[in-house]
């Protein structure tokens, strides 16, 4: 066994980068004080100027890492134009964090129904009334647009036409643990297609 295969036995052991993903994400759900699902989620727009933002990251998948949003806000679009993402999730509690970069693709139909149904009546009417990165009058106004939707909608909203889900299919993720003296352990995974064999190298710190 190589000192790589030796290291890769403990918390970055693992033949599935997304199982290693869950595992350590399970760990930070019993760490983390707040959200430890959130992602800076960073995108750039149609002139290559970047941007960030915090987001809940909803699902761990066999292929892919799932978000949802308003498929009209400034994420969103930016994302539909260069059809690539990246985030970082990082836990300060386990001095660790998963970076991704990948591509991006939308996730509707059924699945996103089923996520929209789950979420409280409160936040499901509040998708309907805000106008997602749009400039806004005052809050008055906001909570005035979601008295109407809440009177036009009734108890059990559907998952509007503007909201769904990405899924960023990645192309590369890079597992990193704190070490003494920033002497960090870092792992990256890569691929250049879906269906390739994953290729593990071991970084400097």
């Amino acid at each position: 066994m190589t000192e790589d295969q030796a290291a890769r036995s403990g918390i970055f052991a693992g033949d599935d980068p997304f199982h290693v993903a869950r595992r350590w994400l399970e760990e930070a759900e019993k760490t983390e004080p707040n959200d430890p699902s959130a992602i800076a989620l960073a995108t750039v727009d149609a002139e290559g100027r970047p941007n960030a933002r915090m987001v809940l990251l909803k699902g761990i998948e066999e292929g892919g890492f799932v978000f949802y949003t308003n498929f009209g806000s400034v994420k969103a679009v930016e994302i539909e134009t260069a059809g690539q993402a990246a985030f970082v999730l990082h836990w300060k509690s386990l001095r660790r964090q998963i970076r991704v970069r990948g591509r991006v693709q939308r996730v509707e139909g059924t699945v996103a129904d089923a996520y929209f149904a789950s979420r409280s009546l409160q936040s499901r009417l509040g998708a309907w009334a805000s106008r997602q990165s749009q400039p806004l009058a005052s809050r008055t106004a906001l909570m005035g647009e979601v008295a109407r939707q809440t009177a036009k909608l009734g108890p059990n909203p559907p998952r509007p036409p503007f909201w769904g889900g990405y899924r960023i299919t990645p192309f590369e993720i890079e597992f990193w643990a704190d070490g003494a003296f920033r002497l960090h352990d870092r792992f990256r995974w890569t691929r250049n297609a879906v269906a390739d064999r994953w290729k593990v190298t071991r970084l400097s710190p």
